[in-house]
């Protein structure tokens, strides 16, 4: 009796194991099932590039508080007398949900898609940059005719074409990938397309956009493999034929005078009025700044403050601690597209390498330009510093870039991961 009653226990606790056991596999598979249906959500979440998405966020935003602040003081005076304290602002974030809805929408196109419209989009904004010139279809503002209006916005078309420039040359330089090494069948063409370009931008003029399209052209034929020789060669002739523009326009030359010496009499009120306020709002704003909404340049004694010269303001208000995060942001963007672009390669794939390379040579140049004449280490040139300016074309074009950089990004992961594009 008590060897079965022992028995009886055993196989009983056994059972209660057993039972415990296949309770626990089925809450363990229960709950993996459970997960699975939230799981392909965030696994979809994490295949972008989040912390470069984040930087050019807090970027937008930083832009949009200070477009704010450097515009609340313009409507006092005589230009802008018939708009609210509000109207940039207002402007401005119409301008950020537009670029928002058209990012969305350039991330969903595969970069195959966007190597078979490179020659295409090229074309659109070569012609565009005819239309501009043309009296009655293209707007003027300051003397400079760079804009064709639609109504609610005005469009500038350079900006398109910074675009389209990005596209074409690595398009152009994977399929003359053979003929890089010789002068006719490689260079000249695309050096055609380029002079072709920065005329009709010289006519608007826009000098500063010119120097950001030769740049990119430049930079991508050089990390496309084209021969030394031609590349110096070309690089001569670049400085050379900016040189000439100089030489023989007074206005340019002035601006280089005005340059080497701001403080002069004869340039302070003048060709240097920009960059002397420019440089005092730096100089009051120290360390820290004078805080959020205190800067006194902005308040008519510095032009353009909300668009050109905002990283003066920045400087005034948020001091050289700011002004030293907004260049950190931008080197950490500038390098992830350069690493979102040797991955690409790696992968063999040369035009999407090429155009992630292309954005990051675009985005850092133009940063780099607009930043030093702000703190009077370039000429004064008319470009605004990217995703941080008012002005909705290229913040537009800007969500684009950053777009497809993403997607790039995207498909590089989905390879890696052996899928399949």
């Amino acid at each position: 009796m008590i060897q079965m009653f022992k028995r009886f226990s055993l196989s009983s606790i056994s059972g209660v194991k057993g039972g415990i056991k296949e309770s626990f596999e089925d809450f363990r598979l229960g709950l993996r099932d459970a997960t699975t249906v939230v799981r392909p959500t965030r696994s979809r979440m994490m295949e972008y590039d989040q912390p470069l998405l984040w930087a050019v966020l807090l970027l937008v935003t930083l832009g949009l508080v200070m477009v704010y602040s450097a515009s609340i003081a313009l409507p006092d005076g005589p230009k802008y007398a018939k708009y609210s304290s509000s109207h940039f602002l207002v402007r401005h974030a119409l301008s950020i949900a537009m670029a928002f809805c058209i990012g969305i929408f350039a991330f969903k196109v595969p970069l195959k898609v966007w190597d078979r419209l490179a020659p295409a989009m090229f074309a659109l904004a070569f012609v565009l940059l005819i239309f501009v010139l043309i009296p009655g279809v293209g707007k003027g503002v300051n003397g400079a005719r760079r804009w064709i209006p639609l109504g609610i916005t005005n469009f500038q078309p350079s900006e398109l074409m910074k675009l389209s420039v990005v596209l074409f040359t690595a398009w152009y330089t994977v399929q003359r990938q053979d003929y890089l090494h010789h002068l006719l069948k490689g260079l000249a063409p695309m050096g055609a397309a380029v002079i072709a370009v920065g005329v009709l931008l010289l006519l608007q003029p826009d000098m500063g956009a010119f120097m950001v399209i030769a740049v990119i052209a430049m930079g991508l034929l050089f990390l496309g493999g084209i021969s030394g020789k031609l590349f110096s060669a070309l690089i001569g002739l670049a400085i050379g034929s900016f040189a000439t523009i100089i030489i023989f326009s007074p206005f340019r030359r002035d601006r280089i005078f005005a340059y080497l010496d701001p403080w002069n009499e004869s340039f302070a009120a003048g060709k240097a009025y920009q960059l002397t306020h420019s440089l005092m709002a730096f100089g009051r704003g120290e360390w820290f700044g004078v805080g959020l909404g205190g800067s006194v340049e902005k308040l008519h004694y510095l032009p353009e403050a909300h668009t050109d010269f905002i990283l003066a303001v920045i400087g005034e208000e948020l001091g050289f601690v700011g002004v030293t995060v907004v260049i950190a942001i931008f080197y950490w963007i500038v390098r992830r597209a350069f690493l979102i672009g040797r991955t690409a390669l790696q992968l063999d794939r040369s035009f999407a390498g090429l155009v992630a390379k292309g954005i990051a040579i675009w985005i850092g140049w133009q940063a780099f330009i607009n930043m030093g004449v702000n703190l009077g280490l370039l000429p004064t040139k008319g470009l605004t510093l990217p995703f941080v300016s008012f002005g909705g074309s290229g913040l537009m074009m800007n969500a684009v870039a950053i777009a497809i950089l993403l997607k790039i990004d995207y498909e590089n992961r989905i390879l890696m991961r052996g899928g399949k594009l």
